[in-house]
C-alpha cells in the first residue's frame, strides 16, 4: 500500500515532457505543471498560440513558479539524498559515522568528527541538504540568466534579418531619390550621377555583407547557447548527491558564453554631396517666422515615441523614457501654393524635429506636434547613438546625422517636402509627390534631456 502511494505521489511530481522529476515547476492556465526549462524549449519556436503539451489547451506564455510543487520536489530529493548517504560508501572510514557535512573548499562529504578536525577546521562547512539546495538555486539562476540571453539573441537575430530586407529596400529608395534630384538639376545623365550611384551601391553592398555575417554569427550563437542551456538543464535533473560535485567549470563556460554575444550592425550611408543642390533650393529662400512656443515635459512626447520605434528593446545604453523639457513652435503663416525653402540650426539639440504639419491641427496652439498629419524629419538620441526618422508613415533613414543646419523645401504644387543636409549639400529625404494637398504650416521641436 505504501509503495502504491509512493509511486502515485512520484507520478504527480514527474514532468510530462522530460519524464523526470519536476525542476523549478511552473503551472500554466489549464492547471498542468512542467519544468520551466522544458516548457521554455517546447515553446521556443512558437510565435503566436501556445498550447499545453499535455492537453493542448491554449495557454498564455506567462510562467509562474508553483511554490507548493517546488517544495514537494525539494522534500523528495532530500529524502533520496538521505537514502544515498545511508549507504556504506558514504560512511566515514575512520569514525564509522554517516557523512552529513559538506566541505565547500574541498567539495567532499565529511562526518561531524572529521569536520572538526585540524585538517578541515578553517573550512566552510554546511549540512549536505542545505548545500544541495543552495547549489540547485545557483544552477537555476544560471539557467534563468542564460535563457534571457537566448531570448535576446533571438530578438537580435529577427531584427537583423528584418534589417537586411529594410536595408535593400532603403538602398533602392535612395537611388530613386538621388536619380530624381539629378534629373531636375541636370536633365542629361552626368558623370557625377553615375559616380554617386556607384559609390552608394558599393557602400551599401559592404554593409549588406556585414549584416549577413552578423546574422550568421547570431545563428551560430543561438546553437551554442541552446546546447549550454540543455547541459545545465540535464544537470538540474540529477540527484542532489551529483549536484554537489564541482560545477564551477560549467558555470564559467555559461557566463563566458553570455559575455561574448554578437553585436548588431548599425548600418549607415555617408551623405554624398549633389552639386548645385543647395543653390537650387536657395532660389526659393523664404523668411519663415516661428512663434507660439510651447514647453512640453510629458513622457508621451513625439521623441520618446520615435525612440521606442527606432531602438531595440535590449539596447545597452537605453535609459528610461525622458520627461525633460521640449520646445515646440509653429510658423506664423500657413502655405497652400508655391515653393518655400528655409533652414534651421539644431546642432545643439539632443532631439529635434523639423517639417510641416496640417494647418487645421494647430487651432489649439498648445497642442503638441504629433506624427499624424505632420511631415517631419526627426532626430532622436539613445545613449551615444542617433537615429533619423520621418513621419507619415514612420520610417527610419540610414543616412548620417546632419551636423549644423537642416534645410526644408516645401513644394505645395507637387504636395511634397524635401530635407537637406546643408553642410554636405546632400539630400536626406524627399516625400513623394502628392503626399498632401491641404494648407500646411512650418513647425519644429527640440529638446534637451
Amino acid at each position: 500500500m505504501e509503495s502504491d502511494i509512493s509511486q502515485a505521489f512520484q507520478k504527480e511530481l514527474t514532468c510530462f515532457i522530460c519524464l523526470s522529476s519536476l525542476t523549478d515547476p511552473v503551472t500554466i492556465s489549464c492547471g498542468h505543471s512542467f519544468c520551466r526549462a522544458c516548457l521554455h524549449l517546447s515553446w521556443e519556436d512558437i510565435q503566436r498560440t501556445y498550447q499545453c503539451p499535455m492537453c493542448r489547451e491554449p495557454s498564455k506564455k506567462e510562467l509562474r513558479t508553483n511554490i507548493v510543487l517546488k517544495k514537494l520536489v525539494s522534500i523528495t530529493r532530500q529524502i533520496s539524498l538521505m537514502k544515498d548517504l545511508s549507504s556504506e560508501e558514504h560512511k566515514c572510514m575512520t569514525h564509522k559515522k554517516t557523512k552529513r557535512i559538506f566541505c565547500a573548499e574541498n567539495r567532499i562529504f565529511l562526518c561531524q568528527l572529521c569536520s572538526n578536525s585540524q585538517e578541515h577546521r578553517g573550512h566552510r562547512h554546511r549540512p549536505i541538504e542545505a548545500a544541495a539546495e543552495s547549489q540547485m538555486e545557483r544552477l537555476l539562476k544560471q539557467m534563468a540568466s542564460l535563457w534571457e540571453k537566448i531570448q535576446e539573441n533571438q530578438e537580435n537575430l529577427e531584427a537583423e534579418n528584418k534589417m537586411t530586407t529594410l536595408w535593400v529596400d532603403y538602398l533602392t529608395l535612395r537611388e530613386q531619390m538621388i536619380r530624381s534630384e539629378y534629373t531636375k538639376l541636370h536633365p542629361l545623365l552626368c558623370e557625377e550621377e553615375v559616380q554617386h550611384i556607384e559609390s552608394m551601391r558599393n557602400e551599401g553592398q559592404c554593409v549588406l555583407e556585414k549584416l549577413r555575417t552578423s546574422e550568421a554569427m547570431m545563428v551560430q550563437k543561438k546553437k551554442q547557447l541552446r546546447e549550454m542551456y540543455q547541459e545545465l538543464m540535464a544537470m538540474s535533473q540529477e540527484p542532489y548527491v551529483v549536484l554537489l560535485q564541482d560545477l564551477d567549470d560549467m558555470f564559467r563556460r555559461s557566463e563566458s558564453m553570455q559575455l561574448s554575444m554578437p553585436q548588431a550592425v548599425k548600418p549607415q550611408l555617408n551623405a554624398l554631396p549633389i552639386t548645385g543642390l543647395t543653390e537650387s533650393y536657395n532660389q526659393f529662400q523664404a523668411h519663415v517666422f516661428f512663434e507660439n512656443i510651447t514647453v512640453l515635459h510629458s513622457k508621451m512626447n513625439l521623441f520618446n515615441i520615435m525612440r521606442r520605434f527606432s531602438f531595440r528593446p535590449h539596447h545597452k545604453d537605453k535609459p528610461a523614457d525622458s520627461a525633460g523639457f521640449y520646445f515646440s513652435s509653429w510658423g506664423s503663416q500657413s502655405f497652400i501654393s508655391g515653393k518655400y525653402y528655409w533652414e534651421l540650426d539644431l546642432k545643439d539639440s539632443w532631439d529635434w524635429a523639423v517639417g510641416v504639419c496640417k494647418d487645421s491641427r494647430l487651432r489649439n496652439r498648445n497642442q503638441m506636434i504629433e506624427s499624424e498629419d505632420a511631415f517631419l524629419l526627426v532626430c532622436v538620441k539613445e545613449g551615444n547613438h542617433y537615429s533619423l526618422l520621418t513621419t507619415c508613415p514612420v520610417s527610419r533613414h540610414y543616412i548620417e546625422k546632419p551636423l549644423g543646419q537642416v534645410g526644408v523645401l516645401l513644394d505645395c504644387e507637387d504636395g511634397c517636402l524635401s530635407f537637406l543636409n546643408v553642410t554636405k549639400s546632400s539630400l536626406i529625404y524627399r516625400y513623394p509627390p502628392g503626399t498632401f494637398n491641404y494648407p500646411v504650416r512650418p513647425c519644429f521641436s527640440s529638446g534637451h534631456t
